[in-house]
């Protein structure tokens, strides 16, 4: 068999059954898929890339992004193609009357963009307040939507905190909670300032449903309702975000025996210049919390894939080639929280090339903060050197004398 791609010589770490493995060899892809896993895989490949020394994973899933059009919506591509993301599931920016605008993003997007619907038909066009005014919270609108919408919409999103729902408590929830179960599809929740209670929001939940901000220092999930509910099968999400990522909080967790199932960023326009970066800089932030590398690869590639019946997550024949390659560096890297709060990762991942259906993913210039982003001094400066600096290396002849060719010599060769 002819390749296309041949990733040869790399650590490969991929699900294998209920654990993740790590074992060297080669992967092949065809045809935008994976075609053949293994060591010593036959150099017959259109082109081949030297991965010796560097880990291969699935490509990233990020669970709780927001790329879609609104006020927290930024474009994934000039982040996927240095942080190995391939699957950016967008967590609620589009309800029922704005998802066009996101069917739109994922079909020009080089990732892929799966979507959790919010419950609110409005979406996320503003900060807050979408659920309100109970009559946007359409539990039949939103399931005709997501039957209808079946290969994009994965599950609903529904925002419970005090800012979001006003004087109108968990009635958004039990909606979003409705129209799922209509759909056989999840929900997942975000938790932060109460009221409504915590507790009465966890207690909602069914088997398979996702608290995301799970590490929360805001609300602090920490009694015995996350405990029953992590206990009858609710997934935790990180869904690091603006606010909700805490170190204290997640390390009273794991001491208390309750591991995160997925680790997302919520990336979005005010989470990308910090605190949050990006999906490897999330995830060391879990290493630097104590969880083992094999584990925070599965939090971000089968255990979000599986949650969601989403493609991609292995490296299994058969896969879609969604492909991470990471230089896993053995230095110290200091992380921080939502809160300012540092600890210190024994490793860094530093993404070197990400592959969408055999793809290579280009590189992409970001660009600028809209203008209702808060920024600190700090940040605007760093971005204002960024831009400097790349303004610097693209101005800079890309090479030499020595580093060209004469592509039209002035003195051709004479025929014989």
């Amino acid at each position: 068999m002819r390749f296309d791609l041949l990733l040869a010589g790399g650590t490969l770490m991929t699900a294998a059954g209920p654990t993740v493995t790590e074992q060297p060899g080669d992967v092949g892809v065809r045809d935008g898929r994976i075609a053949a896993v293994g060591p010593g895989l036959p150099h017959d490949a259109h082109r081949v890339v030297d991965v010796s020394g560097r880990l291969v994973t699935p490509g990233l899933i990020d669970l709780h992004t927001h790329v879609g059009p609104g006020y927290w919506g930024i474009d994934p591509d000039p982040v996927a193609w240095h942080s190995g993301v391939t699957t950016w599931v967008d967590a609620g920016s589009a309800g029922a009357f704005t998802l066009d605008g996101l069917r739109r993003v994922a079909a020009t997007s080089g990732v892929r963009v799966p979507a959790l619907l919010n419950i609110s038909a409005i979406g996320l066009a503003g900060r807050t307040g979408e659920s309100r005014d109970l009559g946007n919270c359409d539990v039949p609108l939103a399931i005709d939507t997501i039957q209808a919408n079946r290969e994009l919409i994965r599950g609903v999103k529904v925002r419970i905190d005090r800012e979001t729902v006003g004087d109108n408590g968990v009635e958004p929830l039990r909606r979003g909670l409705a129209a799922a179960e209509a759909c056989g599809v999840p929900v997942m929740v975000h938790i932060g300032t109460t009221p409504p209670a915590l507790d009465e929001v966890l207690d909602l939940l069914r088997p398979g449903d996702i608290v995301t901000h799970c590490a929360s220092g805001i609300a602090a999930p920490l009694g015995p309702a996350v405990h029953a509910a992590a206990g009858r099968g609710v997934r935790l999400d990180i869904g690091h975000g603006s606010g909700g990522f805490a170190f204290d909080v997640l390390e009273a967790q794991l001491a208390a025996g309750l591991r995160p199932s997925t680790i997302s960023t919520d990336l979005h326009a005010r989470s990308l210049y910090g605190p949050v970066f990006d999906l490897p800089t999330t995830m060391a932030k879990l290493l630097a919390a104590g969880l083992p590398l094999p584990e925070v690869i599965a939090a971000v590639t089968v255990q979000p894939a599986r949650l969601l019946g989403l493609p991609g997550g292995t490296l299994d024949v058969g896969a879609p080639a969604d492909i991470a390659i990471f230089d896993v560096r053995d230095e110290e890297f200091p992380v921080v929280d939502a809160h300012r709060q540092v600890r210190t990762s024994p490793v860094r991942l530093v993404n070197e090339a990400t592959y969408v259906a055999g793809r290579l993913l280009p590189p992409r210039l970001p660009a600028p903060p809209p203008p209702w982003i808060p920024l600190t001094d700090a940040q605007r400066a760093a971005l204002d050197g960024r831009a400097r600096h790349l303004r610097d290396l693209l101005a800079t002849p890309l090479v030499g004398a020595g580093g060209l060719a004469e592509q039209f010599p002035r003195h051709q060769p004479r025929s014989s």
